[in-house]
């Protein structure tokens, strides 16, 4: 009989932009040769993914092997035994050993492929999931073989990095272990970042031909830390692409004194690969996700229709024209939505999932927040009537791999009256939250474009800090300090000197009332309302500073003037004369 599983909380570290991930990156990008990045991505990241369960199947198996404490008397061989402990169990064809034993086989592909039949036939959790087609005449089998011994470096790296996460199977931890098993530890959450990364470099290769707009971590890191999900809440993301913000909000939970079982997880997304992508990555973070038994356009077939959440967080394909639309759908409660852009169809199916005090947020095209085209004015205004948003962020350019629309972050609540703010306990299961100010009519606009810090030539991300100062701000003007911290902002941003409340910020955060957006349109641009960042004096009187101004000028003409004769005598002399 299989011993009693107990849980264990885990805190999988998350980056894009950390350690040897770019070093694997770039040794398996050059694998890939002339292949598609589009393809090469299945390939990849179901190897990664055949990686991690092995490595924690020969994990629990040494536990298992040893027999001691509680694990006296099992049978390694009984997949109940693993099961029971939350581990997929994985025949002896397919686990890594043999894979990298045959790595230089010209049928690599088919042993591939069988390792992924049989662990989907053990497994049926996975039944449908992992890519079968590594067999196929266009994958170069040297190439092949070559990525897999590249994958296997992960456990290598990771015996020289400390574990920072707990046995899975919640058992004590016995002497048997012992380093190997740390190691095999170790190279299970690297895989997790691997994989994360991967997904990441991926949106980048395959730009905007990749289909859906990947959101980048940092985002979705904002929009969870933003939401800072609470105890017993009901997490629901309608888009969920490869799963990212889902999983984020369980590693929240944990980073936070919690675990991922304490908050219960809802989606779908219309694309079977995502699905297919984020049953993987919920299953590399030992997550339980209700993402329904098929993929779905949220628009055709809601597969959560009673579902009301209190948490709604997403980042959908924005500004998409050809979505499918019913006139008369219970969810147009502000209007209905134009055929040509599907923004405000999310915003109301948004709305329409959420509980009494549930509360969204989820990024779309800086457009949403000024059109007036097709009506979609009109549904911002009644948004904004009931009272519903509770703050617009304005993000920097340049942080999407795969467009560069500028886009916003969206904040609405059901209950701005006080209620529903930093995690408590509750008895009843529910989402329970402190008590927050009165905010009613109120709405906080951040312009977050000057945050960020280039990464390449062309891409941005927003780091710890610019992250900390938008959520500090959020939490501090909702009268509720951010989660790991009481005050998270400086004097002088975002609260006032001896003063631990909110106070607005020129050129970066601003608090308006109802009547003041109204005043301008009901546009909800937060540059229209933080106004320009106060310029720093130096003090010199203008009577001194002009006359020393004009002096430097005239120096600089007179240079100018000079380094123009130079060209031209220069250019006279080769007999170009001007």
């Amino acid at each position: 009989m299989p011993a009693k599983r107990k849980t264990a909380s885990s805190a999988i570290q998350s980056s894009a932009t950390i350690g040897f991930e770019a070093k694997l990156w770039l040794t398996a990008d050059k694998l890939r040769n002339n292949m598609d990045a589009a393809e090469y991505k299945h390939v990849v990241l179901g190897l990664i993914f055949l990686k991690y369960i092995s490595d924690t199947f020969e994990e629990h198996r040494a536990k298992l092997l040893a027999g001691e404490g509680d694990y006296a008397g099992a049978n390694a061989e009984d997949p109940d035994e693993y099961k029971a402990e939350n581990v997929f169990w994985v025949p002896a064809e397919a686990r890594w050993s043999h894979l990298q034993a045959s790595a230089k086989l010209p049928t690599i592909g088919k042993i591939v492929d069988d390792a992924m039949v049989a662990i989907e036939r053990d497994n049926p959790r996975l039944k449908g999931v992992l890519p079968k087609d590594y067999a196929r005449p266009g994958l170069d089998k040297q190439r092949l073989g070559e990525l897999i011994d590249v994958i296997a470096t992960i456990e290598l790296l990771g015996s020289s990095e400390p574990s920072p996460q707990p046995s899975p199977t919640g058992r004590g931890r016995s002497e048997a272990e012992g380093e190997g098993s740390q190691n095999t530890h170790r190279s299970v959450d690297l895989l997790g970042r691997v994989y994360e990364y991967f997904l990441t470099r991926f949106a980048s290769a395959e730009g905007k031909n990749g289909g859906h707009f990947y959101t980048p971590s940092c985002v979705d890191r904002l929009i969870v830390e933003m939401l800072a999900p609470s105890k017993g809440g009901r997490v629901y993301d309608p888009a969920f692409s490869s799963g990212p913000r889902l999983v984020m909000a369980a590693e929240f939970r944990e980073k936070h004194g919690g675990n991922a079982t304490d908050i219960s997880l809802f989606g779908q997304d219309a694309a079977p690969t995502a699905r297919r992508f984020a049953l993987m990555n919920f299953a590399l973070r030992r997550i339980e996700a209700d993402i329904g038994k098929e993929h779905a356009d949220a628009f055709r077939h809601d597969l959560h229709p009673d579902l009301r959440a209190d948490y709604v967080l997403a980042g959908p394909q924005f500004n998409d024209s050809d979505w499918f639309r019913k006139d008369d759908d219970v969810r147009w409660q502000f209007g209905v939505p134009p055929k040509g852009n599907a923004n405000f169809a999310w915003v109301q199916h948004f709305i329409h999932h959420l509980a009494p005090q549930g509360m969204a947020g989820f990024v779309l095209a800086n457009g949403s927040m000024s059109s007036n085209q097709s009506g979609e004015g009109d549904i911002r205004r009644a948004l904004i009537e009931a009272d519903l948003v509770d703050c617009m962020v304005a993000l920097p350019g340049q942080l999407f791999y795969s467009t560069q629309i500028p886009v916003c972050l969206w904040f609405l609540t059901k209950n701005k009256r006080g209620t529903g703010g930093s995690p408590v306990s509750s008895d009843h299961g529910q989402a329970a939250r402190a008590p927050l100010r009165d905010r009613r009519k109120q709405t906080l606009f951040i312009d977050a474009r000057k945050l960020g810090t280039l990464i390449d030539r062309v891409h941005r991300e927003l780091t710890d800090a610019d992250l900390e100062k938008i959520t500090g701000t959020y939490h501090l003007w909702r009268g509720d300090p951010h989660p790991t911290s009481g005050h998270p902002l400086p004097l002088g941003e975002g609260r006032g000197e001896g003063n631990p409340g909110y106070v607005d910020v020129a050129g970066f955060c601003k608090s308006a009332t109802t009547a003041e957006i109204a005043a301008h349109g009901h546009v909800l641009t937060p540059g229209r309302y933080v106004g320009a960042e106060e310029v720093e004096d130096d003090g010199d009187p203008f009577e001194e500073k002009m006359p020393r101004l004009v002096a430097e000028l005239h120096a600089q003409f007179a240079e100018s003037a000079k380094l123009e004769a130079a060209i031209r005598a220069n250019l006279k002399g080769l007999g170009y004369a001007l």
